[in-house]
């Protein structure tokens, strides 16, 4: 297998154990770099083992029904995978603050469903970077963070 090959593996199951829809936290001693970033632009930036699992052990509570899916396949070049997805949940748990925009009270019923787009930096098997730019707009706006024009 190529290297390329090689990462996407790593991103597959990065995809499908950290954001899919059974939650598996060991995942991230696995295969993240001890200082790997976690970065998208609905959140403030995560770094290391121990905040990426608490940004998604709280995501997880906020939203039991969270999940992610690709929408294409997977693109690679060098240490770099790009994937597309599509993913959402409803808001049943307690109160969410991790939004730049604002927060939730607890349990409001709110679902939201969004696009985006992941660039993963996989360096001799461990992900180091997870940077992604997602459709903030439309979840905020389902969630009631931002009032429709």
């Amino acid at each position: 297998m190529s290297k390329e090959d090689d990462n996407k593996a790593v991103a597959v199951r990065w995809f499908t154990d950290f954001w899919g829809e059974k939650v598996d936290l060991d995942v991230v001693d696995a295969i993240a770099a001890p200082d790997m970033l976690l970065h998208y632009s609905l959140h403030e930036p995560r770094r290391g083992h121990a905040d990426i699992k608490a940004f998604m052990t709280d995501f997880r509570a906020a939203f039991p029904d969270l999940q992610f899916g690709a929408t294409a396949d997977l693109i690679a070049e060098g240490d770099y995978v790009v994937g597309q997805w599509r993913g959402g949940g409803t808001h049943t748990g307690p109160a969410f603050r991790d939004f730049l925009a604002g927060a939730l009270p607890a349990a409001t019923g709110r679902k939201m469903v969004f696009t985006g787009t992941t660039v993963l930096k996989v360096v001799n098997g461990k992900i180091v970077e997870e940077i992604g730019l997602d459709d903030g707009v439309t979840a905020l706006t389902q969630l009631g963070l931002l009032k429709a024009a």
